[in-house]
C-alpha cells in the first residue's frame, strides 16, 4: 500500500495513538517493533490540542515526530460512544465534550476539514457507527444516512484536499479518503452498503459498526459476508479488532488493516497474551 510518508506492507496491525502518542510505549521502540503506520483520533486530536494548532505545527506528522505513516479516524465512533451527550441530524452530530462538557458540531464537511488540517496519510468518511442491538429498521436508518455523509465527505474532500499541510517533498501527493461500510449485523444491509460505496470509487474500504457489543462470532460473520463486495485489489480494514487471533484469522480472511487500543491497554494493565 504506497502512502506518501512510507509504503506499508499489508497484513498491517495498526497501534491507536489516541491523542498522538501510543500510551506507555517510547516512540524508539515503536520504530524497533516496526510499527508502520500509526492511527490518531479526531475527536480527541480536535478537542484538545486542537487541529488548527496541530496544522499551524506542520501537521500531526510534525506535531508527534513521526516519519512513517498515519491514519485518523472520522471521529463518529468516539461521537456514538457519547450516546447521552449527543444528538444526531442529517446535518451531522451536536455533542458535548467529554473534557468540560462544551458543546460541538461534527458534519461530514467539518469532520474531513480537521482530518485535512491533521494531514495523516489515510482519513476516513464521517459515519454513524450503528449500535447493538439495533433492529433492522434502525440499521437501515443508520445505514443509508451513513451513505449520504459517505457522499458529503468525498465531495467535500475533492473541493478542499490542497489545504492539507505537508512539507514541499510531498508536492503533488494526497491524502487517500476511505468509505466506511456500515449496516448492523444484516449481511444484506452490509452487502448494499459495501456495493454502494464502491460505485462512489473510495480508494479503500473500512467494515465498521463492529466490537460494539455483539458476540465474537458475529463479528466474524459479518466480516466473512462483507469482504466479497469489497475490491481485493484496494485496502480492506476491518475497524477495532485486536485479539491475536483475530488479527490472524481476518488476515488470513483477505483483510488488509486492522486496529485496536487492546494490546496496549491491556499491557498498562499487566495483561499478557499467551
Amino acid at each position: 500500500m504506497a502512502l506518501p510518508h512510507a509504503t506499508v506492507q499489508t497484513p498491517v496491525f495498526m497501534p491507536v495513538g489516541t491523542q498522538a502518542t501510543v500510551k506507555a510505549i517510547p516512540q524508539n521502540l515503536l520504530e524497533d517493533l516496526g510499527a508502520q503506520i500509526i492511527l490518531g483520533n479526531t475527536y480527541h486530536l480536535y478537542l484538545r490540542p486542537g487541529h488548527e494548532l496541530v496544522r499551524r505545527m506542520g501537521g500531526l506528522h510534525r506535531f508527534m515526530s513521526w516519519p512513517r505513516a498515519l491514519l485518523t479516524d472520522s471521529g463518529g465512533f468516539q461521537v456514538f460512544s457519547l450516546s447521552e451527550l449527543r444528538k444526531v441530524t442529517e446535518d451531522g452530530v451536536r455533542f458535548r465534550s467529554h473534557l468540560d462538557g462544551s458543546s460541538h458540531f461534527f458534519s461530514p464537511e467539518h469532520s474531513t476539514d480537521v482530518q485535512i488540517a491533521l494531514g495523516a496519510d489515510i482519513i476516513m468518511a464521517f459515519d454513524e457507527c450503528t449500535e447493538y442491538p439495533a433492529d433492522f429498521d434502525r440499521a437501515r436508518t443508520s445505514l443509508d444516512l451513513t451513505l449520504r455523509w459517505a457522499r458529503r465527505s468525498k465531495d467535500h474532500f475533492a473541493a478542499h484536499q490542497d489545504e492539507r499541510v505537508w512539507p514541499e517533498a510531498f508536492a503533488g501527493q494526497t491524502q487517500n479518503l476511505f468509505g466506511i461500510v456500515q449496516g448492523g449485523m444484516f449481511t444484506d444491509l452490509r452487502r448494499e452498503a459495501a456495493e454502494r460505496l464502491v460505485e462512489m470509487d473510495f480508494p479503500g474500504y473500512a467494515i465498521g459498526g463492529l466490537s460494539v457489543g455483539e458476540p465474537r462470532a458475529l463479528t466474524r460473520e459479518i466480516i466473512e459476508a462483507t469482504l466479497p463486495y469489497l475490491p481485493a485489489d484496494k485496502p480492506r480494514y476491518v475497524m477495532g479488532v485486536g485479539y491475536p487471533e483475530e488479527i490472524v484469522e481476518y488476515a488470513a480472511m483477505g483483510v488488509d488493516m486492522m486496529d485496536c487500543a487492546l494490546p496496549t491497554r491491556a499491557a498498562r494493565h499487566g495483561l499478557l497474551f499467551t
